[in-house]
């Protein structure tokens, strides 16, 4: 990296980096409890993986101004493991996954993400609030008439407090004030000190604790490639928000490589696997981040805060972070998707929905979106396959009968396109097959031109296929079936 380079991202404006940063780290902190408890680990679980994730992530990602950290939506797909197995075999999920991620990017598949439609994402967005959401109710049911009134006021403070400032993160405000209250007023209600154990030191470097055999890959190897997926997919699309809201270009291979050597070093150090944080971005970029001191800044000051101020941490009740996390499930769903569910094609529409069933089926979001990429797919072909089209013009004079194809011939639409043609019409003429205005795609679409030619070569019709274009006439020549151009029975 240059000098030119590193004073721009990092030295460039360093108070206001700092800043930003800092109001990143108050926005983080609820967030970063709440989705540890959702994946059934200590606060400290998630508050060493955002610390260790932020510093790494500040000279190893691609996309400067970034806040990374434990985030909800691999939480989810963390929590089956958890519990299940325990943490230190999701430490080596993690682990498993880091590597899978630093893989991603140096194989430069960063951009297989340009294959997520915005239905998929869409649908994604939608699953997770949704999944984020249904994860808060088990906290609240059965807690009490104090419970359900410390919800409320949380969720009042959090809306209503924008209207008055925004200096300060109302979701902070919402603690500090519950906090104060519930202690003050002794409710019976459950505190942070009541889910786990607060860091009270800096994170050690410890090897995950479980066999190194093949039943460990086992356990870990569905669970790291969904943690993988779905950090990838959410840092990623993360990188892109910041790319728009600041108009310069980032890395996406960077990011995945430097995404997944954060999340090896956070589990290492004892952390849960991390990924990009829109809301936290978001906020970074808004009061002013622009460069990587303000993600270095953010992690480094999360850990302090942690330490320093553990004892009045433990007293945060836990129905105020309920009611953080129900704000970030209303903020993250895409309500504006139910009014244009019925507008939008059927298709997409249907693709969305997919995407939200299948991910709330299986709280499994990296599965919700490969279900919705396969059926993007699948109906992306059918709709092509449909506008493929042949017509068909008889000169009698000349005693001539020609086809032209017009659209794209491939594996979708390679049946129509032989159901198209009817040797008997061509029996004592002769036929030209005119493929000016096509483009034939694969060994399959291929296959089927020489299944018309031999047909009615077998019929005895003169036949001859004319107009094919560069890339076509490669692919034929590539396949040894040259005889096809320009050839006449």
């Amino acid at each position: 990296m240059s000098l030119s380079t590193i004073r721009r991202e990092r030295l460039r404006r360093p108070v206001r980096e700092m800043l930003a940063g800092a109001v990143a780290t108050f926005a983080l902190i609820p967030e970063v409890i709440a989705f540890s408890f959702a994946a059934g680990v200590d606060p400290q679980v998630g508050l060493f993986a955002s610390f260790v994730i932020g510093i790494v992530i500040a000279f190893a990602g691609g996309r400067p101004a970034m806040i990374s950290a434990a985030a909800g939506s691999v939480a989810l797909v963390a929590a089956p493991l958890v519990y299940a197995h325990g943490l230190q075999y999701l430490l080596a999920a993690g682990a498993l996954a880091g590597v899978v991620q630093i893989l991603f990017g140096l194989f430069r598949l960063g951009v297989l993400m340009c294959f997520v439609s915005k239905s998929v994402r869409t649908g994604f967005v939608n699953a997770l609030a949704i999944l984020i959401f249904g994860a808060q109710v088990p906290h609240v049911i059965g807690g009490g008439p104090a419970t359900y009134a410390v919800l409320a006021a949380g969720l009042v403070l959090i809306y209503l407090v924008p209207r008055v400032t925004t200096a300060i993160p109302s979701p902070l405000i919402c603690i500090l004030v519950l906090t104060i209250a519930s202690t003050w007023l002794d409710l019976p209600v459950k505190t942070v000190a009541d889910l786990g154990q607060l860091p009270s030191s800096l994170p050690v470097f410890a090897w995950p604790s479980v066999p190194l055999n093949l039943d460990t890959l086992r356990i870990i190897a569905g669970p790291a490639l969904a943690i993988a997926m779905v950090g990838l997919l959410e840092s990623l699309m993360t990188a892109s928000v910041v790319d728009d809201l600041t108009d310069t270009p980032s890395s996406k291979n960077r990011e995945c490589s430097g995404l997944g050597v954060a999340n090896v070093a956070a589990s290492l150090f004892g952390g849960i696997a991390g990924c990009g944080m829109i809301g936290q971005t978001v906020s970074n970029v808004k009061y002013g981040g622009r460069g990587r001191l303000s993600t270095l800044f953010a992690g480094a000051l999360l850990l302090i805060l942690m330490v320093l101020l553990k004892p009045v941490v433990s007293q945060v009740p836990v129905a105020a972070l309920v009611a953080i996390m129900v704000m970030v499930s209303i903020d993250t769903f895409d309500w504006s998707s139910l009014r244009t569910l019925i507008v939008h094609p059927k298709m997409s529409s249907a693709v969305m929905a997919a995407t939200v069933l299948v991910t709330i089926a299986s709280s499994n979001l990296a599965l919700g979106v490969a279900v919705g990429v396969l059926l993007s797919g699948v109906f992306f072909a059918f709709k092509v396959a449909r506008l493929m089209r042949i017509e068909v013009e008889n000169d009698e004079a000349a005693q001539r009968l020609t086809f032209r194809v017009f659209g794209q011939v491939f594996f979708a639409s390679s049946d129509m396109f032989v159901d198209s043609f009817d040797v008997r019409d061509g029996e004592g003429r002769r036929v030209l097959i005119d493929v000016s205005e096509a483009h034939f795609w694969d060994i399959t679409a291929v296959a089927a031109l020489e299944k018309v030619v031999q047909r009615f070569k077998a019929h005895g019709v003169d036949t001859e296929v004319i107009g094919a274009n560069a890339a076509s006439s490669t692919l034929i020549e590539r396949l040894n079936k040259s005889e096809l151009l320009g050839e006449r029975g």
